[in-house]
Order: structure tokens, then C-alpha cells, then sequence
């Protein structure tokens, strides 16, 4: 009987999946997007192109803007350059902190939840999609991102993607951090010529609790000159 109720449960499950996907398929095929886009969001970014980073980081409303380039043809551990930090030329210290923020992620790529499907909005202008990310597919430092909600935003006249935003549903553990909120804004490129996306930025805003006070955080990447290598 348990083994019974067990696979009934899962048919369910099954079936859910589809049924909220399938929404979201009618609609792409109603306003003639490539359901291709569903998988950009978990695409790692191309090993095969460099390009240039400006990485700004504001807390306790005092901004440090740091100046980058990244080439995948080097060696690992030789692929990030600093250029400057504070309009300087950055010391050993600075370098490390750089490098230790952007140290290359697992390659584990998150999976959607199919099942969590959902049209947000729907004009003349925009579809909305909000989806939650699998549990069992994300990193182990990534897992808070099991509480946030995603939203991906369409742009219908040009047929692409604008922007992918998440938002916590529920205050979350980062690291060392606890977070009331996170709000985190990824904006894309569509390059023609490669027939592919670029991230254009990342905006994080984060409100954690600091000795018994709520503190803003924020960090702005802004990639730019995409090369291929």
C-alpha cells in the first residue's frame, strides 16, 4: 500500500510539472519565443570569452570600484587581471580578496522546478515567468537560493531576454551573513552576430542584520567587451 500511495504521489508530481510547464510553452508559442530561453538561466558562462569587469562594492554608503579583465586561454590561476581598485594600482591584499570573491563556481549547474512554473505577467510589452531552482541541483553555498523566487522577464517586441531577478521568500543564511533580504537583478545582451547571451550586469542588494542592526549591502558587476578566445 505505501509503495502504492508512493508512486501515485510521484504521477502526481509528474503530472503537475507538465501542466505548469505547458502554461508557460503555450504562451512562448502564442508570442513566438524560442523556448530555447527557459535554459539560458542555467547555462554557465562560455569558457570561451574573455571580457572586461567592473566590480563595485558599496556598504556603510562608502563605494570601492574595482577594474578587471578575465581570459579563459591562460592558466587557471593566471585568468584574472586587476587592473585598479579606488582608480590605484591594487595591492597583494586587494588582489587576494578579488580573487577569492571570484573564484571560479562549480561546475554543478542548478535545475528549475518545473513544477513551480508560473506566468507573473502578460501585455503588450512583457511576459513575466517565475520559476524556484531544484534543492538537490544547487551547490552546497548556494542552497539559500532554495528560498528565493526567480523572475524572468521577456521582452515581446524584440522576442529576448531582458532580465532574470531574484527574491527571497524567506530570511536567509549567506556564509557568515544573515539576510532579511535579497534582491539580485542579472540583465542579458542578446549579440546577434554569436547568436547567443552575455551577461550585461549583476546587481546584488542585500539587507543583513550587523550587531543587532539592519545593514544594506550592494555589489554591481558590469561586464563589458566580450571576446572570443
Amino acid at each position: 500500500m505505501r509503495k502504492l500511495i508512493l508512486i501515485t504521489l510521484l504521477n502526481f508530481s509528474v503530472i503537475a510539472s507538465f501542466a505548469q510547464k505547458s502554461v508557460v510553452l503555450e504562451a512562448f508559442a502564442k508570442h513566438g519565443i524560442d523556448t530555447a530561453l527557459l535554459s539560458t538561466a542555467t547555462k554557465p558562462r562560455p569558457d570561451n570569452y574573455a571580457f572586461d569587469l567592473k566590480y563595485s562594492s558599496i556598504a556603510s554608503n562608502k563605494e570601492t570600484v574595482t577594474l578587471a579583465s578575465y581570459d579563459p586561454s591562460k592558466p587557471e590561476a593566471e585568468r584574472w587581471t586587476v587592473i585598479s581598485v579606488k582608480g590605484k594600482a591594487p595591492g597583494k591584499s586587494e588582489i587576494k580578496a578579488f580573487l577569492k570573491a571570484h573564484a571560479k563556481p562549480q561546475s554543478q549547474t542548478a535545475r528549475v522546478d518545473e513544477s513551480t512554473y508560473k506566468i507573473e505577467k502578460e501585455n503588450a510589452e512583457v511576459l513575466v515567468i517565475s520559476y524556484k531552482q531544484d534543492p538537490a541541483s544547487l551547490p552546497a553555498e548556494a542552497s539559500f537560493l532554495k528560498d528565493c523566487k526567480l523572475h524572468m522577464t521577456i521582452n515581446l517586441k524584440t522576442k529576448r531576454l531582458d532580465k532574470i531577478q531574484s527574491l527571497n521568500e524567506k530570511p536567509l543564511k549567506i556564509k557568515i551573513f544573515n539576510a532579511e533580504k535579497l534582491d539580485l537583478v542579472i540583465k542579458f545582451n542578446y549579440n546577434e552576430m554569436e547568436k547567443a547571451y552575455f551577461v550585461e550586469s549583476e546587481d546584488l542588494n542585500l539587507m543583513v542584520k550587523f550587531l543587532g542592526q539592519l545593514v544594506p549591502m550592494e555589489t554591481l558587476s558590469e561586464y563589458s567587451n566580450y571576446r572570443k578566445i
